[in-house]
């Protein structure tokens, strides 16, 4: 696995970003943190002490109770890369994240963000 520098961010480091995006489009923090769960299988809980702990990427999601099995739906391009052909697993996951996220602030129906 390569040894990206996001990989070691501390996930408390990027959430704050999710949301502020979220909020610029007139999303919710909940809005977030239900997508965040959707992907990892996190509770609420367990989302805020993953948060608390300041827990890198890198573990937030080796630590995710279960990826959603729709995760691989997950389709488009995110900073110029397509989501689907990203081939570090832990890159993909990321940029899954990310994918759900800008769903999110480009106004899209949460039933539709998360694949049902």
């Amino acid at each position: 696995m390569s040894k990206h520098r996001i990989f070691t961010t501390a996930f408390s480091k990027v959430y704050p970003l999710y949301v502020q995006k979220a909020e610029h489009k007139h999303r919710t923090p909940d809005e977030v943190d239900q997508l965040i769960r959707w992907l990892t299988g996190y509770s609420q809980a367990e989302l805020e002490t993953q948060i608390r702990q300041q827990t890198d990427l890198k573990t937030f999601f080796a630590q995710a109770p279960a990826i959603h099995p729709d995760a691989a739906l997950i389709k488009g391009v995110v900073c110029g890369i397509r989501v689907e052909e990203v081939q570090d697993p832990l890159m993909q996951k990321i940029r899954q994240l990310d994918k759900l996220i800008d769903e999110l602030a480009k106004g899209q129906p949460m039933e539709k963000i998360l694949r049902r």
